[in-house]
């Protein structure tokens, strides 16, 4: 007997500001510890909740290992202070991992498993690099050329998408560029505000005077990565940052184009939201602020990743019963300027409903924490601005793409 889905709503979304990693404000912060804030910050919005009532954590992570190992999720629901009858799982799907865990956690309310769910996601490219500390291949990768794109690195991917679907140079540069605008304009309005959780961050430094420790601490509001000072000029300046891309023949087509200004910056950062059924809303009182909808994710060959969103949008879409124009809010992740605009150009999005706050290449992309930090911006920009539909998509490592849409309640 076929049992009839309840709803699933976002009834708390919260983030951590993003930080730069390597030289930025979390260099040094543990992920599982900007997650307990991210999860503290959400609970905060949900003053009625009991959080006895929540079931899971599924967190989100693209290189679970090193500081964010160990079932991250897990760790940081207790060391957030959650009751320990609260479990945790962290999953991977690379750069959608996020927006994956919020697909799960809605699925387990939307079967009648779970009436209260956190999902979310950390990362810190600070402490754990992009592949990995001991990247290992399996070398089944490299006994067919059919294969060979698992191993490519994201930016040879780019070159690609931008030689496949002829972006210029120039368009990359000006979309990147237009990228730091609209999130410099929407931090001066103070439109993150309702997203960000400020973390505080302590820094410790020997005191030779006294023989003690010298503590410094800041609280980080806003995210590092856009900058009012860049331009054109400069951006047009730097170098490309990989390969140019080869013909059939093996020959190299003339310069590269993705360079690291019209790519999405690495980051450290972490995003929560708690999911609850239409009952455990009654019951605590709560407010959604959205409905999730639908999810999808599609596969795309892995040496052209960046376009996996073109597949992954129709059939969620579908799912819906939505029509493209039905959205008036699209978070499409930069990953690179490149695949950005192929994707729009090929889905025919319309450029004023993408990211109009900006995206990752001014605010920065923590891989596995962007699904979830960017649904935060989309739950809350749609309530804010009295939207009806908005969408997170993004691509994803070794061919995929995903997407997810939230309706405003």
């Amino acid at each position: 007997m076929s049992k009839q889905l309840t709803e699933a709503y976002i009834v708390a979304a919260a983030r951590t500001p993003i930080g730069r990693s390597h030289r930025g404000v979390f260099r040094a912060m543990r992920p599982d510890d900007l997650l307990v804030a991210a999860i503290q910050g959400a609970l905060a919005q949900a003053p009625g909740l009991d959080p006895a009532a929540i079931e899971d954590a599924v967190i989100g992570c693209a290189m679970p290992e090193g500081a964010q190992g160990l079932n991250m999720a897990r760790v940081a629901a207790l060391l957030a202070g959650l009751p320990k009858s609260v479990g945790g799982v962290t999953v991977n799907r690379f750069c959608a991992s996020g927006l994956s865990a919020i697909q799960m956690a809605a699925d387990r309310i939307r079967v009648g498993e779970a009436e209260v769910m956190i999902a979310g996601g950390a990362e810190s490219m600070s402490l754990v690099p992009m592949t990995g500390h001991k990247p290992s291949f399996n070398p089944a990768i490299f006994e067919r050329d059919d294969n060979l794109g698992i191993a490519y690195g994201m930016g040879l991917t780019a070159e690609k998408v931008a030689q496949r679907w002829n972006v210029s140079r120039a368009d990359q540069d000006a979309f990147a560029l237009e990228s730091h605008r609209r999130a410099i304009a929407a931090q001066q309005a103070g439109e993150f505000a309702d997203e960000i959780v400020p973390v505080e961050v302590v820094s410790r430094s020997p005191d030779l005077a006294s023989g003690g420790v010298r503590e410094q601490r800041r609280t980080v509001s806003l995210d590092e990565g856009p900058r009012a000072d860049t331009s054109l000029e400069a951006l047009g300046k730097l170098r490309p940052a990989f390969a140019a891309p080869l013909d059939p023949a093996g020959q190299a087509t003339g310069m590269g184009s993705v360079t690291a200004g019209n790519s999405s910056q690495t980051s450290d950062g972490a995003g929560c939201l708690i999911l609850a059924s239409e009952a455990a809303v009654q019951r605590f009182g709560l407010q959604p602020l959205a409905r999730f909808v639908s999810y999808a994710s599609r596969g795309v060959p892995p040496e052209i990743m960046g376009i996996g969103p073109v597949e992954a949008i129709p059939a969620a879409l579908k799912s819906a019963g939505l029509a493209q124009a039905d959205l008036d809010w699209i978070e499409l992740n930069e990953a690179f300027a490149a695949q950005s605009l192929a994707v729009m150009r090929s889905c025919g999005l319309d450029a004023a409903k993408v990211n109009p706050m900006g995206g990752a290449i001014a605010l920065g992309h923590p891989l596995g924490a962007t699904g979830a930090i960017r649904a935060a911006t989309v739950v809350h920009a749609l309530r804010r601005r009295q939207l009806k539909y908005g969408m997170v998509t993004m691509c994803v490592g070794t061919g995929q793409g995903a997407a997810g849409i939230f309706e405003r309640v």
